[in-house]
Order: structure tokens, then C-alpha cells, then sequence
């Protein structure tokens, strides 16, 4: 997506679909096709950031790199089956290419390079090109200018909580709140700029060198363990890529998303913090991992869970969200001193979703303790306690109003997909004891979970049409409902939920764009298509048998990643990217659709195959 316009029609200095991703397992830099980072908060995912030009152009701070060269063309492009980025500028008289990577934490090749950094190797590619390079960090959420000097032969930025070296092969000079670099390369010379951690040591050429070349090696390896061979395959494993970026190598923990404060419209207030730890979106990705081959990451997931997943202070046996390291989810605030992308206020750090009721979350999560023993390690004994807790939980509490997948802040609600996601909690639970021989009181859990079937076939149906809506008592549809099938509470065939998918097309969907509802949410503002949405539709559009249009639908949904083939979380009207970026949810579900579709088109296999 090359641009994405302002409420006021201004184009902003770099829109969200204009930029690339890079990590290390602990935080992740955007790198703008321009060749600047303006996002990346330090040390970890969920830290303040550092650069922040994403959120406020001149205020935020930033780490540009720009080659002097007259109607350059910009492009940006992932060395292949990595997540290590080249930004290029190709022009008359020269061209020139950067290569950004955090290294990975297997790449750390030196017993003294043990500290965290960015790396930033600069390279002339034709001509001779000048180079001017401007780091200039600003700290706490850019609330804090540091001090800059020069130390170790390299320039050290500190403020009161935070200190970071940068180091270059080429002269730097310390001025207020920055440092700066000029200078030439001829083609074929190269020179570098590392910034990371205040126990960094001044690199060498052939350390750099070392370090990229592992930190290439170690994506490869990981990624060589994918078990997908079928269509769109760069896709999925890209989108593998993108994932594994949100997962926590020290702690196991799946953020829902990179970044926070991009807004799912421009101008508007629907600004939220998806650097945490959602069960919903996380059980997800457990799911899409697994189907990869990724089962080692799914493990350190389930570990993790088995460390953090605890109760809750209102007495449920799980929370909506945690912060990455397994504590509490950050109260939400707001940044006022920031302007947001495209002037879309206000800007927020943590999430008051922390304290809602959201019910769902006991499917997903028993989903994915399902699929975790069935292709992974058997249950504990006190993990199985821990599932008899969110049972006895949700067999109390499955009839209520909750604020349900969309984390609506309204009224609470009886919605549909919150009351079948308490079924696959209880139908999980039931299968996973039956599997294992565990003990459970089977008779009353499947009292419980047949009862909830029938509450929904009886109170959750259109009063004139017949088809499955968002809430008990009502006439609204909501694209949750495309999880029916795919969790399979209901036949992917049965008449029901053909109507129900019918409708749906008719009504959320608009040319490949996918509206998670129509009604009111109690939020000011509109919001753009959900692209996840569009994914889960081409999926139930293929086990309906309807191929034709599932491979068209999936063909839109793909044309909604940006040139680098990352998602965010939803597009505006004309397809251009809105929201956090990249965003866990879209990528997961891009791959679940890629699967089915894929295995829906062998002949070998029958268009209502189920997983």
C-alpha cells in the first residue's frame, strides 16, 4: 500500500502500509520503504519506544538513512525466508541499498557482543552515492530528549531511566538530542551503524558480517521447519515469519500485534495497545503454528500459560489479556503530547479491555489446550485442574451478557459467538478427558454443553429470515459468526448457516472487504473493513464446497498485505492499511484459509474436509 490519507485528505510523511518489520523475539522496528525506522520501543515489545515518528512525524524520533540521489524509486524487499529487510533506491545516476536486522538470539557469534542491537548495513549499489544518516531517539514515548555524547568511540544517548550506544563505521558526530553522519560510498563499498544496548561493545567489519550471515541462517533454520508445501506457500510462510516476530523468545508470550495507537480509522479515536498477550488471539496462533509444524513454538506458548494463566481478581479462572511477562495488562492511558498517525487522537498505551467480561476466551483457550495435547506434550495433573476450574467457571457463567469478541465498549451484550465459544470450551474439555482418560463429571459437562446448543438454535435466529445473528433476541449479523463452522458447532453445509452465510455476504461484505458489523458499539467514529474477517469468509465459502469463490475471496483478502506481505488489522475503503501492523490475528487466520482452501483443491480431498 503506497499511501493512506488523513481525515483532512493530507497524506501523512509514511503511511502504515508503507513499511517492513525486523526483530530479535524481544521488540520489533518498522522500517518505512524510505529507509527510516520511526517505531521501536526498547528493550522489550511492550516497553516506551524510542522512535516514534509513526505517531507523531517530527516529534516521535526517529533513524533515517538517505542516499542523495535525484527521482529515486523505492523498494523494499525480505532477503528470502527471513525476516532480515533491504530498502532500495534506484535512480539514473546511482542506486543504494540498506539492510536492516535485530540479530537473532542464536546469531550472537561473539562471547563480547552479548548486548542487543540494530544493525544498519549501508551499501552503494551503482555510482557514487552520499549518504546523510540522523539518529535521533526520544525516550518515554517521546516525553524525553536524552543527553547525546561521544563515548567508546561511538555516541551514547542517555535520559533517566535508559541508556544506548551507537557505533559506526563511519564518522558520527554528537549535536543536540542526535547524531549525524555524511558520506560518500562508491559502488560496491559498504559501511554500518549499530545501536543497541549501553553494555555494547564497538563492532568490527567482520563482526557485522558474522552476524548478519548467522542471523540470515538461524530464520532459515527455523522457517525450514514448515510442513506446508501446498499453494500460495511464500505467503503462509511469510505470514509464519511475521508471527513468530510476536513471539517472546525469553517468555513464550504472543503479542496480538506489534505496535499500538494506529488507528483503525483516520482521524478517529479507535486507537488501541495490542502489545500484550491476548488468549483469543494467542490460542489462534497456537493453532496456526501447529498446522506448520511449529510445534516447539506452541510448547513454549502452553509453558507459558502454565505459568501466568492464573486467576483473575474478579474470580475467573482466566483473564482477557496479560502483559507479555505474565503480569497484569497495563491500565489504559493516553499519550496527549503526541498527535497521532494521520491526527487520529488520542494515542494509547495499555488496554481497559484487561477488565472486561469476554467469555469467549474459555473456548479459545481449551481450543488450543486441545490441539497443544493432542499434537504436543500431555496435560499435567495440575493443568487438568486448572481446566476443571474454567469449566465449573463457565458452566456458572455461560448465560450471561459479556462485552464479546469485539471487546465492545457498550452495555453488555448476549452475543452468539461468546455462547458458542462456551460450548467449545465444554465440547474441548469433554474430548480432551475422553482422550486421556482423565476424570471429570462427562454426564453434567455434556448436560451443560447441550444445552447451550439449544439455547443457540432456539434464541440466536433472525425472526423473519431464519439465520444465525449477533445477539439473542436480534436481527443484527456479525462476522464472529464465520467462527461457526470453523470451530464446528455447526455442518459448513447445513441450510441454517448457508442462510447465515448468504447473509453475510450480503450485508458485511463489500467487494472483498469484510465489516465486522453494522450497529452501534458505543464507540464515536467508523472503522474500516477487518481483514481477518475476509480470511475467516473465503474459508467457510470453501467447506460450503463453493471453491470457485473461496480462491477469489482469498485472492482480495491477499491483495490487502502491503508489498512486503504483512497484514494490519484492518484496510480503509479503497484497500489502503489501517490499524497496528503486523497484526497476529489477520495472519493466522490468512493461514487457516490458505490451508483449507489448499487441501479443499486436491482431488485426493473432499471439500468438506475437517481439520
Amino acid at each position: 500500500m503506497a499511501e493512506s490519507l488523513q481525515a483532512d485528505g493530507v497524506l501523512p510523511a509514511r503511511s502504515i502500509g508503507d513499511h517492513g518489520i525486523v526483530g530479535d523475539l524481544e521488540t520489533a522496528a518498522l522500517v518505512a520503504r524510505d529507509g527510516t525506522i520511526d517505531y521501536l520501543c526498547w528493550p522489550v515489545l511492550d516497553s516506551p519506544t524510542i522512535f516514534a515518528d509513526l505517531l507523531d512525524h517530527g516529534r516521535g524520533g526517529a533513524f533515517s538513512i538517505q542516499p542523495t540521489l535525484d527521482r529515486a524509486r523505492h523498494q523494499h524487499l525480505y532477503v528470502p525466508d527471513t525476516n532480515v529487510l533491504i530498502t532500495r533506491w534506484m535512480a539514473e545516476d546511482g542506486s543504494a541499498e540498506v539492510l536492516d536486522l535485530m540479530p537473532h538470539p542464536a546469531a550472537r557469534v561473539h562471547p563480547d557482543r552479548n548486548a542487543r542491537c540494530l544493525i544498519r548495513r549501508v551499501s552503494a549499489t551503482k555510482g557514487g552515492v552520499t549518504f546523510t544518516a540522523i539518529c535521533e531517539p526520544r525516550f518515554d514515548y517521546a516525553r524525553e530528549i536524552p543527553d547525546v555524547a561521544v563515548a567508546d568511540n561511538g555516541v551514547r544517548f542517555s535520559g533517566r531511566d535508559l541508556a544506548l550506544k551507537l557505533f559506526s563505521s563511519v564518522p558520527l558526530s554528537a549535536g543536540p538530542g542526535k547524531a549525524t553522519a555524511t558520506f560518500t560510498l562508491k559502488a560496491g563499498e559498504s559501511a554500518w551503524f549499530v545501536l543497541g544496548e549501553d553494555s555494547l561493545v564497538e563492532p568490527n567489519d567482520e563482526m557485522i558480517e558474522a552476524e548478519i550471515a548467522s542471523t540470515v541462517s538461524a530464520w532459515r533454520r527455523w522457517l525450514s521447519r514448515a510442513n506446508y508445501k501446498g499453494r500460495w506457500r511464500e505467503q503462509v510462510l511469510r505470514s509464519a515469519l511475521a508471527l513468530k516476530l510476536l513471539i517472546s523468545a525469553k517468555e513464550g508470550s504472543i503479542a496480538a500485534a506489534a505496535t499500538f495507537g494506529l488507528p483503525e480509522a483516520a482521524g478517529a479515536g479507535r486507537n488501541w495497545d495490542y502489545r500484550a498477550t491476548w488468549i483469543r488471539d494467542a490460542s489462534f496462533t497456537v493453532y496456526a503454528l501447529m498446522r506448520l509444524g511449529f510445534v516447539e513454538d506452541a510448547e513454549h506458548f502452553r509453558r507459558w500459560m502454565g505459568r501466568h494463566v492464573v486467576a483473575a481478581g474478579d474470580g475467573s479462572p482466566v483473564r482477557v489479556m496479560y502483559a507479555l511477562d505474565g503480569s497484569e495488562a497495563r491500565e489504559e492511558m493516553e499519550l496527549e503530547h503526541l498527535s497521532g498517525y494521520a491526527s487520529s487522537r488520542p494515542v494509547r498505551i495499555g488496554n481497559d479491555a484487561r477488565s472486561q467480561v469476554q467469555l469467549d476466551v474459555f473456548g479459545e483457550l481449551m481450543d488450543s489446550v486441545y490441539l497443544s495435547n493432542k499434537y504436543g506434550s500431555a496435560i499435567s495433573h495440575e493443568g487438568w485442574q486448572h481446566v476443571i476450574g474454567i469449566v465449573d467457571y463457565v458452566m456458572r457463567h455461560w448465560q450471561e451478557a459479556d462485552a464479546g469478541i469485539w471487546e465492545m465498549r457498550s452495555e453488555p451484550r448476549h452475543f452468539l459467538h461468546s455462547r458458542m465459544m462456551c460450548w467449545v470450551a465444554l465440547d474441548r474439555a469433554i474430548r480432551l478427558a475422553r482422550k486421556r482418560s482423565l476424570p471429570a463429571p462427562l454426564t453434567v459437562w455434556a448436560q451443560c454443553r447441550d444445552a447451550i446448543v439449544d439455547d443457540i438454535w432456539s434464541n440466536f435466529r433472525h425472526p423473519d429470515h431464519g439465520y444465525f445473528v449477533q445477539e439473542r433476541g436480534g436481527t443484527e449479523l456479525d462476522a464472529a459468526l464465520l467462527m461457526m463452522p470453523l470451530v464446528r458447532f455447526v455442518s459448513s453445509t447445513d441450510p441454517v448457516w448457508l442462510k447465515t452465510l448468504d447473509a453475510i455476504g450480503d450485508q458485511l461484505c463489500d467487494d472483498g472487504l469484510v465489516y465486522r458489523y453494522r450497529n452501534a458499539d458505543g464507540l464515536e467514529g467508523g472503522e474500516g473493513a477487518f481483514t481477518t474477517c475476509t480470511f475467516w469468509y473465503a474459508e467457510c465459502l470453501a467447506r460450503a464446497g463453493r471453491l470457485d469463490e473461496a480462491q477469489l475471496m482469498l485472492a482480495k483478502g491477499l491483495s490487502y498485505a502491503n508489498r512486503l506481505g504483512l497484514f494490519s488489522e484492518e484496510v480503509d475503503a479503497r484497500g489502503l492499511q489501517l490499524g497496528n501492523l503486523p497484526q497476529a490475528l489477520t495472519h493466522l487466520a490468512f493461514i487457516s484459509a490458505a490451508y483449507f482452501v489448499d487441501r479443499s483443491l486436491d482431488p485426493a480431498h473432499r471439500p468438506t474436509w475437517q481439520p
